[in-house]
């Protein structure tokens, strides 16, 4: 099956049944995505499919034909990071790391859609995505930086 995956078309081998995230970890190398539950409740698999977040673990290859795709390794680079992805940094919002990426992606999608969101919308929208380290006030301030940024 063709996918597209950060702007490059990739081929994979495998059913069409199978998850996203196991091809983009397995198949493609890309680790942003975590396997949390497995069920699409703790958002840390999430990625950008056609610029809206998704849960990698409970979608399916098959649905995703004529579909673009970003992982966290193509919102931004180590030498060109998303202002996302700059701002978890200086706020240091990141503990352990492993729900990050699907904030990260989640927050994305998010302000696409909403330039200027005051703390209680930027709550909401990361309500789903579970973290366990206690980072959460640290996360709302690099989302508020970040839509500061690309407003």
């Amino acid at each position: 099956m063709n996918l597209d995956v950060n702007g490059e078309r990739r081929t994979v081998d495998a059913p069409a049944q199978t998850p996203l995230l196991n091809v983009l970890r397995n198949d493609l190398g890309l680790n942003g995505a975590k396997y949390g539950c497995g069920q699409g409740q703790c958002g840390a698999c999430t990625v950008l499919v056609n610029g809206a977040a998704v849960r990698s673990c409970v979608t399916p290859i098959a649905s995703l034909a004529n579909a673009r795709i970003t992982t966290l390794e193509g919102l931004g680079t180590a030498e060109r990071p998303h202002a996302l992805q700059k701002a978890f940094i200086a706020e240091q919002a990141v503990q352990c790391g492993y729900c990050i990426g699907g904030m990260i992606m989640t927050a994305s999608a998010f302000l696409a859609g909403k330039r200027n969101p005051d703390e209680s919308a930027i709550r909401a929208a990361l309500d789903n995505n579970l973290c366990r380290c206690g980072t959460h006030n640290r996360i709302v301030r690099a989302v508020q930086r970040a839509a500061r940024e690309l407003a």
